[in-house]
């Protein structure tokens, strides 16, 4: 039986190769959004930027809001109140 199912399930072993890369890079990602050292990084970048006038106040602000949010792991919402209501019902 071994056999047979090994010959059933073989042409989809590419597909659960990229299913598992996928699913490797979302945790990756996971840990790194979630990593203290990382978002403080990013934290410092926006700074950076923000003294060397590469971005404004607000733009400042938004940064940090979105890495602060994606670390909590609540996405952004848009400045769109319907946009805002759809996330709301999910």
């Amino acid at each position: 039986m071994g056999l047979i199912s090994l010959l059933v399930t073989w042409p989809a072993a590419p597909i659960r190769v990229v299913i598992r890369l996928g699913e490797l890079i979302e945790e990756q990602i996971e840990r790194e959004a979630h990593d203290p050292a990382a978002v403080r990084r990013r934290l410092e970048e926006i700074e950076r930027s923000r003294a060397a006038g590469l971005i404004s106040a607000e733009e400042q602000e938004e940064a940090v809001e979105q890495v602060l949010q994606e670390m909590v792991g609540r996405p952004a919402l848009m400045d769109d109140p319907e946009a805002g209501a759809e996330g709301e019902r999910r």
